[in-house]
């Protein structure tokens, strides 16, 4: 299969731009960070996306999306020059400006009107759309809050790789993890996990020793990594690190 050269060795620098913004202290409960990315392709380039369990608002060529966490890596064709901002709510927190489970929107995007109403920014930046936020900000979720501490808590602590252990050293049971993740995250706590622990894995492709790798993320052999990969990022892990 012929790959192209533009999505290997990092060449796609030479036809994107992306830049990240940290949200003012007020919407840092809510918003996890602004990113905006610009592109330039003469010739259409297709786009692999890798997901994580952040819902994301995007705005693009004036009308805006409400995006779920997807299950898994998606394709995007991107050409001409052009370019989309977005938020990345923090997961667990787009729950109170949703008013319903976060699965509802699980592998679907919707029309942000939908959601925040019919009035959309024309020109987003950060200061615009932090305006845009506030003027909606929902009450105050402690189970938002306490869905996004666990996430972070899986990201942060790379030995945490069964959903019963997680349970475990939070003191709850399987069965209320599994609520509250499909309720205000829009996927379960074992998706969450695996995800985190293959970011862990792109991190240190280079280093070739895939046995040991798979063993340290808490797989049971190579093989069930190797797919377990595929599935998420769409390629083999040896392919994806050609990316690099």
């Amino acid at each position: 299969m012929t790959r192209d050269a533009r999505g290997l060795g990092g060449a796609w620098t030479k036809y994107q731009r992306h830049a990240a913004h940290a949200p003012s202290p007020d919407l840092a409960r809510h918003v996890e960070r602004y990113w905006v990315v610009s592109w330039d392709y003469r010739e259409p380039y297709r786009q692999l996306i890798v997901p994580f369990p952040n819902v994301h608002l995007t705005f693009q060529d004036g009308g805006a999306t409400v995006n779920g966490v997807f299950s898994g890596h998606q394709t995007r064709v991107l050409e001409g020059r052009s370019g989309v901002f977005g938020v990345a709510f923090r997961p667990g927190c787009f729950r109170p400006f949703l008013g319903a489970s976060v699965s509802t929107i699980t592998d679907r995007s919707v029309d942000a009107r939908e959601i925040f109403g019919p009035e959309l920014p024309d020109a987003p930046d950060v200061a615009v759309v932090e305006r845009f936020l506030r003027a909606r900000l929902p009450q105050p979720d402690p189970k938002a809050d306490e869905a996004a501490e666990i996430v972070a808590m899986i990201a942060a602590e790379p030995q945490i790789t069964r959903v019963d252990s997680l349970a475990d050293e939070l003191g709850t049971s399987v069965r209320r993890l599994q609520r509250l993740f499909a309720e205000y995250v829009g996927i379960g706590p074992k998706w969450v996990i695996r995800r985190y622990r293959l970011r862990e894995a792109t991190e240190r492709l280079g280093a070739g020793n895939w046995a040991a790798l798979a063993a340290e993320l808490g797989y049971a052999d190579q093989a069930h990594f190797a797919r377990d990969f595929k599935d998420m990022f769409g390629e083999p892990p040896t392919w994806y690190a050609e990316r690099c």
